[in-house]
């Protein structure tokens, strides 16, 4: 079987990585599958959101500003795990894939290359000023604020990007343009 192409997306939430695997998929010559870390996270009773256990938002103030501080338990730690392998496992049949996550540890990169070493596999950061993320997590109105401010310095550390997409100033769609010509899709 050919190797399958895994795109990574990872950043911020209100960086744009969803709108960007949207334009990707809409843009590619090939199809991808579109898998969001937002549909296993659904996947889980709502009760275990703000419990030990799953998914903890601690409400933080810093000097500058509202800051949410995200902890995993067992529960999501495990969840996540599984996305991961369930990813590795539509690769093994076959699938290109573009995948929009935000990398909570420093182990989530090794993991997606240890499970994927079989397959061409690219990370992609995106990037913006924080400024610019508060301001897009504010006009979303979905989003708890100060979620950002708290992954903003988290999500990237110790990811070493294929690509790096800075995406205060551009649309969905020029970031497509870019992925897919800097990977051949």
């Amino acid at each position: 079987m050919p190797r399958s192409r895994v795109i990574i997306l990872n950043g911020v939430g209100s960086v744009g990585k969803s709108s960007t695997a949207n334009a990707v998929q809409a843009i590619a010559h090939e199809p991808l599958m579109n898998v969001a870390m937002d549909t296993f996270l659904s996947m889980l009773p709502g009760k275990l959101f703000g419990t030990p256990d799953g998914l903890v938002f601690e409400k933080v103030q810093d000097d500058s500003g509202p800051c949410i501080a995200i902890r995993t338990g067992p529960v999501i730690e495990r969840t996540l795990r599984g996305m991961r392998h369930a990813i590795a496992a539509l690769a093994d049949q076959g699938n290109d894939l573009i995948v929009d996550e935000v990398m909570l540890g420093s182990g989530e990169a090794a993991e997606y290359r240890r499970l994927l070493s079989d397959h061409d596999l690219k990370f992609v950061g995106l990037f913006a000023p924080l400024e610019v993320i508060e301001a897009r997590e504010r006009a979303r109105g979905d989003r708890a604020i100060g979620l950002a401010r708290g992954l903003y310095g988290r999500v990237h550390i110790g990811v070493t990007y294929d690509l790096e997409i800075e995406t205060s100033a551009t649309t969905p769609e020029e970031n497509a343009r870019r992925i897919c010509e800097a990977f051949g899709l």
